[in-house]
């Protein structure tokens, strides 16, 4: 093991954000896949501008208003869900190999923790959800500093907590714009590409590329 600590993205790398929408595709309908990919994509819209203006809401608010947003744009889709969909989303199921590899990891005497946009009401409830709640050393939310990533306070909780280096720190996110936030900020990044994207941000690489967690605890 050549790195002290591996922290992790949560949504997206840990935790699959579509699965609150799959969770209630018979009920939605066949625009199901649509509105989980609206409510995904202004859900991290809302996050960067409002840190771009300085007018912080937690992830949690964010959350329901691009939900909101969604049944807007997705007319087909009933609106009554709307409680149904916020509830699975404090629930979202984990990736298969998640547990795994994040105990393998921890056996092999890494540090693990988790870094991101989510609240901390969302985070623990999404790790006790999976399980993972005895693997993972700390939850790190950027609810403590008010802004969200790709703001070079946000990976610096990190370090400021566990008295590291960048360098020292593997960062693990299936978000390409969140790989590159880290890697300008020195850790070493693997890009978790789940679903075969396109690379960009190319004066920020990854260290590696992987189309899941596995293969992480053999590095």
């Amino acid at each position: 093991m050549t790195h002290s600590a591996y922290v992790f993205d949560a949504y997206g790398t840990l935790f699959d954000v579509h699965a609150a929408v799959r969770r209630h595709a018979g009920e939605i309908g066949p625009d199901g896949q649509a509105l989980s990919e609206i409510w995904r994509a202004k859900q991290l819209e809302y996050s960067w501008v409002r840190t771009l203006m300085g007018s912080y809401r937690d992830f949690w608010q964010l959350t329901e208003e691009a939900l909101d947003y969604a049944f807007l744009k997705v007319p087909t889709a009933d609106p009554a869900l709307r409680g149904k969909l916020l509830d699975a989303y404090w629930r979202l199921d984990c990736f298969p190999e998640v547990p795994a590899v994040l105990a393998a990891l921890k056996a092999a005497g890494g540090r693990i923790a988790i870094l991101s946009n989510g609240s901390p009401a969302m985070l623990e409830s999404a790790v006790k959800s999976a399980a993972l709640d005895t693997v993972v050393d700390e939850v790190f939310s950027v609810d403590e500093i008010g802004r969200y990533k790709t703001v070079p306070d946000v990976y610096e909780m990190v370090t400021t907590a566990w008295r590291l280096y960048p360098q020292s720190v593997s960062f693990q996110s299936s978000n390409r714009w969140d790989v590159a936030g880290a890697h300008k900020f020195g850790f070493r990044t693997v890009w978790i590409n789940r679903t075969g994207q396109p690379d960009e941000y190319r004066d920020h690489p990854p260290a590696l590329i992987l189309p899941s967690l596995n293969g992480l605890e053999a590095l």
